[in-house]
């Protein structure tokens, strides 16, 4: 008897989205099918299936141990997330090549189902940087007597979602700094810089519009200048090892001594990058917008506001809360308001005539409490208010009181 041969073996996942690329998120179902294409026919004792994710970091530091002795000292750190075996075909056990529990695969195109869930806590991001990854995939294993097993794998992307809509990545970010410039004995003006943008939260494609104020009262020409910093950090063995990328960066027009630029909504766009990651614990991605001028022979002025990149978008009504608290005004709205307000209760509609009659008996276990103070409480606990009237009786002295209120507070 010939044995056949596989042609092909391959892992395909069941994509859900228009894009046809595999990406899911936690607690979502990852289906597929590990396919063989077969000439012949083959034996098989398993075909096995294993899903992995996990964020790895690793990097490398030189160190010097005395004179002219030096060593390599490795940073290397893990955190799994995922880890799924599956058994397609066969069973468990694959170190014996007996004949028995064997399973016959003809010519032809053969594709076998898998599904699994990923779990339901928060999963890390997808991520590739410079010295450390986060990666999740399904790899298929076909075991056959006295041959070495075959292997494929296949990885998927994992997001896992940052919903800008909520009220900390709703809130404008802003702040103001200043700088004075020396040169020996000899000090300039100061050059100051504002800057405030809408939110924190943002999503790749999305413009972020900066509103700025710098003022050059130096003697130098100096240039406003905004820019993205992703800032990528990574943790190993109680070490950390920070590495800076300029994501898109925009320059501002010359400004010389004395004058004033002011930006009305710069627009400053977000090019296709990867989500924040905030919730690994090795591994975190973040982002920045600086804002700074850049000053000829002198440090700059900067300012950093915090960016969180986002995968749920702005909605049309700027967040779900905005969004409630719109139809409960509407809905209110709707009821309308009565043309003149209604007087309050009077005092004969809350208090009986018996209530205030029975006051009037001062109760035998009070009598040791009997002084001045009870009294004036006594005599007073159901006296009926002042008669309601919407024409102010005093409109003198209220008025008196309103000038006293703007002349406290003179920027009104």
């Amino acid at each position: 008897m010939v044995l056949g041969k596989v042609k092909g073996f391959t892992v395909s996942f069941d994509c859900q989205n228009d894009s046809n690329v595999p990406v899911f998120s936690s607690g979502d179902c990852v289906s597929g099918r590990a396919i063989i294409e077969v000439t012949g026919e083959i034996r098989v004792k398993s075909l096995k299936i294993h899903a992995k994710g996990f964020a790895k970091v690793r990097w490398t530091e030189s160190r010097n141990a005395g004179s002219n002795t030096a060593y390599t000292q490795n940073y290397t750190e893990e955190v799994e997330y995922l880890n799924h075996k599956y058994i397609l075909i066969g069973h468990e056990r694959d170190d014996d090549n007996s004949e028995e529990g064997l399973t016959t695969i003809h010519s032809g195109r053969h594709e076998y189902g898998f599904s699994l869930e990923l779990p339901q806590t928060p999963l890390a991001t997808s991520f590739e940087g410079k010295h450390g990854n986060v990666r999740y995939w399904v790899k298929a294993e076909l075991h056959r007597p006295w041959l070495l097993p075959m292997k494929t794998k296949k990885e998927f992307t994992v997001f896992e979602h940052i919903d800008i809509n909520t009220p900390l990545l709703l809130s404008p970010q802003a702040g103001t700094k200043d700088k004075t410039l020396c040169c020996w004995f000899c000090t300039s003006g100061p050059i100051s810089l504002s800057a405030k943008i809408e939110r924190k939260g943002y999503t790749p494609g999305e413009s972020i519009q900066i509103f700025a104020e710098i003022e050059n009262c130096s003697s130098r020409i100096v240039v406003p200048k905004a820019a993205i910093y992703q800032t990528q950090t990574f943790y190993a063995k109680g070490k950390i090892k920070e590495v800076k990328h300029l994501v898109a960066n925009l320059r501002g027009e010359s400004l010389s001594s004395g004058k004033t630029d002011t930006w009305n909504g710069k627009m400053l766009k977000i090019p296709p990058v990867s989500p924040s990651i905030l919730d690994c614990s090795i591994i975190r991605v973040e982002y920045s917008l600086m804002v700074y001028v850049d000053i000829p022979g002198a440090i700059n002025l900067s300012l950093t506001l915090p960016l969180v990149i986002g995968t749920i978008p702005l909605h049309s009504f700027g967040s779900r809360t905005s969004s409630v608290s719109s139809q409960c005004s509407m809905s209110w709205l709707a009821m309308g308001l009565p043309e003149r307000p209604e007087a309050p209760p009077s005092y004969a509609e809350i208090v009986t005539e018996e209530q205030r009659q029975s006051s009037l008996d001062v109760p035998a276990a009070r009598e040791e409490l009997d002084g001045p103070l009870f009294a004036y409480i006594h005599e007073f606990r159901f006296q009926p208010p002042p008669l309601y009237s919407e024409i102010d009786p005093h409109p003198d002295h209220a008025r008196r009181t309103e000038e006293r209120r703007l002349n406290a507070c003179p920027s009104r």
